[in-house]
């Protein structure tokens, strides 16, 4: 199988690169945040920023640091993939998750998406999700927190990098220059 997968800071965007990515390649998203929220349900708590985050912190605390992607590789086994294969993982947030999808014998492309603190901040914002920051305190100690579990490392060792700072259409642009290099990397997409 071949995981193209996205990383960086809640509010960068990497939901929309997973989207639009998606849409160039014909293939389908899986997001990691869905697992949580599926976790929040699942325990009777409302998904706000609070309950969201105590729950991923447990969750690799309780069954290991790689647990949301081995949660979604199980969702991947009931999913028609078609025949090249591809999917794509929206919200990568350790090294430990990168492992995970590699294996076994996967193909893991890892896409940096980066915006700034103040962009992310009124990204977020302005969604009005349960589990959004009502301020820029919550904000800051929700970066603290996906910084702890290693989303920093991820980003790092990135293959590939967007900047999603600009307009829509900069950063569609960004993205089809990713999809030409990795139709020449992996070849069969």
């Amino acid at each position: 199988m071949n995981i193209i997968a996205t990383t960086g800071m809640p509010g960068a965007g990497k939901t929309f690169v997973a989207k639009e990515m998606a849409r160039h390649l014909d293939c389908r998203v899986i997001t990691m945040g869905s697992v949580i929220r599926e976790e929040a349900k699942r325990r009777g708590l409302e998904p706000t920023d609070k309950n969201l985050g105590k729950i991923m912190l447990e969750m690799r605390r309780e069954s290991g640091p790689a647990v949301v992607a081995e949660r979604c590789l199980e969702k991947m086994k009931d999913m028609r993939l078609g025949k090249k294969g591809v999917v794509i993982v929206d919200g990568v947030r350790s090294m430990y998750e990168v492992e995970a999808f590699k294996k076994p014998n996967n193909r893991v492309a890892l896409i940096a998406v980066s915006t700034s603190p103040e962009k992310r901040f009124e990204r977020l914002h302005g969604r009005k999700r349960k589990d959004d920051p009502k301020g820029w305190d919550s904000f800051r100690v929700r970066d603290r927190r996906e910084l702890n579990v290693g989303i920093g490392d991820a980003v790092k060792v990135a293959d590939y990098r967007i900047s999603n700072e600009g307009e829509p259409k900069e950063t569609k642009r960004a993205i089809a220059d990713v999809v030409k290099k990795l139709r020449r990397s992996i070849g069969s997409l």
